[in-house]
């Protein structure tokens, strides 16, 4: 076996469960398991007791055919969370397996989750299969980003060969809020229009906010969703914002990894001042 090339190890079948408690005015990570690769780092509190930040991190460092991991998260009532990753995620060119991550996250009345992973590297030849399935109580909220690659850019790689595939399910109350199904297909289609167009990066911003059925009552107005498309800077044709059912929408298409993040970090801001009565502190780990 070559300890280098990440295919030949054997599968990783990992587990994560974290389950948040607000007790006297704090938020506590009152169960934490995990089975390798996947850990969680020590919970730190930059806002102050009521908000826990926590960073997952993956141990392997990357995902190959065969890798199996799920991760649960259980907000209780009140509870309020802000959890990344440690690092940039790498999906690695497969041995002919599929590779799989499914997360559930479970929302309890009053509280809220802000989930911000950072990059996902999807290696030319990757076969990988995600699902993210968010149970909102009626009065939670959530919010969340993911931000993709699509090839080793800075070595010249592109994405021809092999698939993903993504399912992002919100509920609220066993009632749906935002379905939001993709696949890709490394082929000579991918640098259509209607693809990828020519660019390696994509993002996805979503804000769900408590209750409502209808933009005007969970507070998205017209002027907000001009606001967050005005804190883009680069080339308007790039990004898109619109109204969810129950929330707001950014995409994004293009080439620089700092541009998206920059563009989310800053709705992340407008958010928290419009709905969440507080500025955020960015977790420790992307300084």
């Amino acid at each position: 076996m070559n300890p280098i090339d990440p295919n030949c190890r054997s599968s990783w079948h990992g587990r994560l469960q974290l389950t948040y408690r607000h007790h006297h005015a704090k938020t506590q990570a009152v169960e934490h398991y995990g089975i390798a690769p996947l850990k969680v780092q020590r919970a730190f509190y930059p806002e102050g007791d009521a908000i826990c930040h926590n960073t997952i991190l993956h141990t392997a460092g990357g995902i190959v055919g065969g890798d199996r991991l799920q991760i649960a998260i259980d907000l209780q009532p009140e509870a309020r969370a802000v959890i990344t990753t440690a690092a940039a995620g790498k999906i690695y060119t497969s041995n002919g397996h599929l590779a799989s991550q499914t997360i559930v996250q479970n929302i309890g009345d009053k509280a809220c989750l802000e989930w911000l992973p950072q990059e996902t590297i999807i290696f030319d030849g990757a076969i990988f299969n995600q699902h993210l399935r968010v149970n909102l109580a009626p009065t939670a909220s959530w919010l969340g980003w993911e931000i993709l690659r699509f090839g080793r850019t800075a070595r010249g790689e592109k994405f021809t060969n092999g698939i993903w595939k993504s399912a992002t399910e919100i509920y609220r109350a066993g009632d749906p809020v935002w379905i939001d199904r993709q696949l890709l297909v490394g082929d000579e289609t991918i640098d259509r229009a209607n693809s990828l167009a020519g660019y390696p990066i994509v993002g996805s911003f979503a804000w769900i906010a408590p209750g409502g059925s209808v933009p005007a009552d969970a507070g998205v107005s017209k002027e907000l969703v001009i606001n967050a498309r005005s804190l883009f800077t680069g080339e308007p044709s790039r990004i898109g914002v619109t109204r969810l059912s129950a929330g707001l929408l950014c995409r994004y298409r293009g080439d620089s990894t700092t541009e998206v993040r920059q563009w989310f970090t800053a709705v992340w801001h407008l958010i928290r001042s419009s709905f969440l009565s507080s500025p955020p502190i960015h977790p420790r780990v992307w300084q």
